[in-house]
């Protein structure tokens, strides 16, 4: 009766682990892109700009090539909450390989700046040609597999302009920083007939993990540059451990591993 409890329950662990294998890693190698937005302070109490699209331009065709990014968070930010380092992830997406030319941002009207000492917002004019969205050039090739990180850092007091007649008008100057983080790693592990775990490993710690997929692929992504070691946990008893030694990771890079293959 105990090795047949003992046994359902090694079943059962082993489904939800290849569920989450399934459900929580993605083995689509294409480039991932994340948006950040912070900014440089401004001398006001906020600053509140209305978020509605992130876009980007793959194509140098600056009319027809624009596609938006999924899963943007839209909202309306205060600015002034972005300071000191702190920033706010704005979209998470995979985007095609290639070069990425332009991203655009793309404000809606609840645009606010609210003075010191004054209770009430005042609300932020946007000139017609910001209001198709604001667009910022990139100019950067990205490849299979690397995770990319691109910092908007809103220049608060340069881009809030009041005019004679007391109106506020929002022309917003946006830097941009663009960096590759880390590097990626990929490979096949034999069996494929089970899931494995795969660790990178650098000075006995573990940095990152993944499952092995239906076909036994992995990739890891977003690797500080160094030296690794990968190793890989079959979740079949049946089989044993493997190490794969001196892995180089670089930054913006695909590091590929051949197949690995277990042994009983």
């Amino acid at each position: 009766m105990k090795k047949i409890l003992f046994l359902s329950v090694a079943l059962v662990l082993l489904t939800s682990l290849v569920f989450i294998a399934c459900r929580k890693y993605n083995f689509n190698e294409k480039p991932r892109l994340q948006v950040f937005l912070t900014d440089d302070p401004g001398d006001y109490d906020a600053v509140y700009i209305d978020v509605k699209d992130v876009m980007i331009n793959v194509t140098g065709d600056s009319v027809t090539g624009w596609q938006s990014l999924t899963g943007v968070n839209a909202g309306v930010y205060d600015l002034l909450k972005l300071i000191n380092d702190e920033d706010t992830l704005l979209a998470d997406a995979i985007i095609p390989t290639g070069r990425l030319q332009q991203l655009r941002l793309v404000l809606g009207s609840e645009n606010y700046v609210k003075l010191e000492g004054v209770a009430e917002l005042i609300k932020l004019e946007t000139p017609s040609a910001q209001q198709s969205g604001l667009k910022l050039n990139i100019h950067l090739d990205v490849v299979d597999g690397v995770l990319y990180k691109i910092i908007l850092d809103f220049d608060v007091a340069r881009s809030i302009v009041k005019t004679g007649n007391k109106k506020y008008i929002l022309k917003p100057l946006i830097r941009t920083v663009l960096e590759a983080i880390g590097g990626s790693v990929k490979g096949v592990v034999m069996p494929k007939t089970f899931t494995s775990i795969v660790y990178a490993v650098q000075n006995l710690d573990t940095i990152a993990s993944t499952f092995t997929n239906s076909e036994g692929r992995y990739l890891i992504k977003g690797i500080s540059a160094g030296a690794y070691s990968v190793h890989y946990h079959p979740l079949d008893s049946l089989y044993k451990d493997s190490i794969r030694t001196g892995i180089i990771i670089n930054t913006g890079q695909m590091t590929l591993i051949d197949t690995t293959v277990l042994h009983q």
